[in-house]
């Protein structure tokens, strides 16, 4: 056999091979379980709850969610659920909303907003949420 035709035999195994790979890896992507706020969102549509779209819009007020948001995404050490914790400020004042996977991820999110809102101006209503294993 010459060498054209075993490169080109292994190169169509290889091709092969990766197609095969893409429906594998989608079939285990769908059946893992995606994450779920919608008990959060339940919760939050009551009209004593503070949501995001109830924060002023107040340069300061602005200022705050957008730095407490970037420290937030930036730290890589936090989950996907902790990227997206509510930040709801409101006169200065801030509230934190939905689930983390630790009291460590609770904290941390807490203290990136007091550096900017200050001691005494945080309300962490950052619930854990334990991974479904």
């Amino acid at each position: 056999m010459s060498n054209k035709r075993i490169a080109s035999m292994l190169s169509g195994a290889l091709m092969a091979a990766s197609l095969s790979i893409g429906p594998l890896q989608a079939m285990q992507d769908s059946t893992a379980k995606p994450p779920d706020n919608t008990r959060m969102n339940k919760r939050d549509k009551s009209q004593s709850e503070r949501t995001a779209d109830q924060a002023k819009n107040n340069p300061s007020d602005r200022q705050i969610m957008a730095r407490i948001r970037r420290d937030v995404t930036k730290d890589k050490t936090l989950s996907t659920y902790a990227h997206n914790v509510k930040i709801i400020a409101e006169h200065g004042k801030v509230t934190l909303k939905g689930p983390v996977r630790s009291d460590d991820e609770k904290r941390t999110i807490e203290e990136y907003a007091r550096k900017y809102a200050g001691d005494g101006n945080v309300t962490n209503e950052l619930d854990i949420k334990a991974e479904n294993k």
